[in-house]
């Protein structure tokens, strides 16, 4: 069973905006009634004060439920304006740590592959699975080997773009499947066998962690601030596990 782990830390805060340190597998926000608690509820709790006084929180960055790491919450309209701005115009860097499977062959790379949700060119099983495609849309992903942990590694990945998906996507691509990913790891199908009957042993076996290993390390804005969240201690303990 994978209990759902609602202890963000707050990283910097200001009367503008809040930066935390998302564990997983915590939702980013609801996506349906009955979710389990999410980042946002846990927010709203913290921030009960400011809210009761006038603020409203938006949101800046998303991250996936397994994936770890930064997420910037703006106060008001006016921030929340201005830091969608800066994601747009990709003034915001985000770096990303990635254990993956295997090692690159090169300590630095670039993948550019356009990306594109696999069901639109073809039958997926995963409705959310996104795949590379001619048709996609560009899609750039900068890699740098950090450390090999056999028969891992860890690599820093650093998007240019902003794809669904789009790290997992390009390390499998390259053959680098990220530790712990049910849909774009070594095997797809344990995605529909978590959906099915949770985690189980046999999930455990195949995957090692049971979430993917993969946590959004620093993000910056030029004139605003730098921030970093610290690697999870199941990236370091990994290499016992396998």
């Amino acid at each position: 069973m994978i209990v759902n782990n609602t202890n963000f830390e707050v990283l910097c805060e200001t009367e503008d905006f809040i930066v935390v340190n998302k564990p997983a597998p915590l939702l980013v926000h609801p996506s349906v009634p009955g979710n389990p608690p999410t980042l946002l509820d846990g927010l709203k709790d913290l921030l009960a004060y400011d809210i009761a006084n006038g603020a409203r929180l938006s949101i800046i960055n998303r991250l996936d439920r397994e994936t770890s790491g930064i997420v910037i919450v703006a106060k008001n309209k006016t921030t929340a304006r201005e830091f969608g701005i800066a994601m747009q115009q990709r003034q915001i860097t985000k770096e990303y740590l990635a254990l993956v499977h295997g090692t690159p062959q090169e300590k630095e790379f670039t993948v550019e592959a356009p990306i594109l949700r696999a069901g639109d060119v073809g039958e997926s099983k995963i409705w959310v699975k996104q795949i590379p495609h001619p048709d996609g849309k560009p899609s750039i992903t900068k890699f740098e080997l950090i450390e090999k942990i056999e028969p891992f590694s860890l690599l820093k990945a650093i998007p240019k773009t902003g794809r669904m998906h789009q790290i997992r996507v390009h390390s499998l691509h390259v053959n680098l499947p990220i530790v712990g990913d049910k849909i774009y790891g070594v095997n797809e199908s344990c995605y529909l066998k978590f959906i099915e009957n949770g985690w189980t042993k046999e999930l455990e076996s195949e995957l090692i962690l049971p979430r993917q290993a993969l946590h959004c390390h620093r993000m910056s804005l030029e004139g605003i601030g730098k921030w970093e969240a610290p690697v999870p201690n199941s990236f370091k303990t990994c290499r016992a596990a396998s």
